[in-house]
């Protein structure tokens, strides 16, 4: 039979903790919860739930591999993020693909940081091949600096493209680049996909560009 407590969503036992809680920081709140294995990440549900086992133990085998170069960010179910600077993306992204068995990349985007100068671009990584991975999509992060003049393909705005690893991001390197200025490394077409060949204004999806005559 379940408990009251499992029946409003909380797992059984943490009523009383839960009222102790209430009364402390956020800081010691966050501590109270990850010593019970419960996700209190900052855009986490409003009554934490349990940290999926499956999940984490696909993230546990990224953070001992790598220790200090990746960054869990979240462990939910059925979604992973993990982040690792740019140098370091290639060896991370093998062992994803050799050790884990994640064999596709299902989509790449970017996102403009211009106060912190930075552009974050995001690979989601899904397998067709595992069957216990069929609902699973692992996130894999980095950020590049961001010129406040960009010049794709000749500023600091690059990172080593990860075509030879996923071959699917193919074309989705080239809109990544084209649409953020960021400029993939070892990339077999770096040409632009969607604007025109003779495009001069700023990549378009990056928060300061704005359509001419508005």
């Amino acid at each position: 039979m379940s408990s009251e407590n499992e029946k409003d969503g909380q797992p059984s036992g943490t009523a009383e903790s839960s009222e102790d809680v209430k009364s402390l920081s956020k800081d010691e709140a966050k501590k109270f919860y990850e010593e019970k294995g419960i996700d209190f990440s900052p855009d986490a549900p409003v009554k934490p739930k349990p940290i999926p086992q499956f999940e984490k133990s696909i993230s546990d085998k990224i953070a001992s591999k790598f220790s200090s170069k990746v960054t869990v960010d979240y462990v939910r179910n059925g979604r992973i993020r993990v982040s690792t600077k740019k140098e370091d993306i290639l060896d991370v992204a093998h062992f994803i693909r050799d050790e884990l068995g994640y064999d596709h990349a299902e989509s790449v985007s970017g996102v403009d940081y211009p106060d912190s100068k930075e552009i974050e671009v995001v690979y989601h990584l899904g397998s067709y091949t595992d069957e216990k991975l069929a609902n699973q999509v692992l996130t894999l992060a980095t950020r590049v600096p961001r010129e406040e003049i960009p010049t794709p393909g000749k500023d600091s705005s690059r990172m080593t493209s990860l075509r030879e690893v996923f071959y699917s991001v193919e074309f989705h390197e080239r809109e990544c680049f084209e649409m953020f200025g960021v400029y993939f490394e070892g990339h077999p077409d770096n040409r632009r996909l969607l604007l025109p060949e003779d495009w001069a204004d700023i990549p378009p999806f990056r928060k300061d560009f704005k359509i001419k005559g508005r």
